[in-house]
């Protein structure tokens, strides 16, 4: 037991969401209205929930002078800023025509993941660009080798019990991430369907595998 007045990490709890809501909203967000939004050239806003956040600049030079003092201000408080995941993104809205710079047209804007979701532009279906979501890689990625996993070891269990499970799985997985325009059926164009294979095959034929080697001899027969 912890003596009185001790202080302790709480990991994992279901209660660190909402300590990190009561000391953020203190940390970060009370801070970014009053102190650092009046000093900014441009317009800018702060989207944050529990301990993930993404901020949204119009001028560059503010964002880079607010990623330069946001570690001295976490620091001060007793908390860090993740190295991996705290980076400048550019996000502007890509150009309705080519640029005629050529310097511009490797600019791209880039992407950034946010509450296992990675956020990109992307055209609608009339062709207007719009902001567009997809399952960030890695949840993907986790997801699909814990069910995995989860296939293998149940392997032994009734079909229906497999099928009821599995459903449940399914259809916790699409209450949080299925979104509009977040569909594989959206973004088959880098697979190939079993149909296309076979008739790929037909056309362009692969060698049948035959044994090339004999390494079965009779006894006593000299090896070559």
């Amino acid at each position: 037991m912890a003596p009185p007045g001790a202080v302790r990490k709480i990991v994992g709890g279901v209660i660190s969401p909402l300590l990190a809501n009561v000391y953020l909203h203190c940390v970060l967000d009370v801070w970014f209205e009053r102190e650092v939004k009046p000093r900014l050239r441009g317009r800018a806003f702060l989207i944050r929930y529990a301990d993930d956040f993404v901020i949204g600049f119009a001028c560059e030079k503010d964002a880079r002078r607010v990623l330069e003092v946001l570690p001295k201000r976490f620091g001060k408080y007793g908390l860090t800023l993740h190295p991996d995941k705290t980076r400048l993104v550019p996000f502007q809205r890509p150009a309705t025509q080519p640029p005629s710079n050529p310097s511009d047209r490797d600019r791209r804007p880039g992407t950034f993941d946010l509450l296992g979701f990675t956020d990109y532009w992307g055209r609608s279906r009339k062709g207007v660009w719009v902001v567009k979501r997809k399952t960030a890689q890695g949840r993907l990625s986790r997801a699909l080798k814990r069910i995995a996993q989860w296939c293998r070891l149940n392997r032994h269990q009734p079909i229906t019990e497999q099928q009821r499970t599995l459903s449940q799985k399914v259809r916790g997985h699409c209450a949080y991430y299925g979104i509009t325009g977040n569909s594989l059926r959206r973004r088959r164009h880098g697979f190939l369907s079993w149909t296309n294979f076979v008739r790929l095959l037909r056309v362009y034929p692969l060698p049948p595998a035959i044994a090339v080697h004999s390494v079965c001899r009779r006894a006593g027969e000299p090896a070559t």
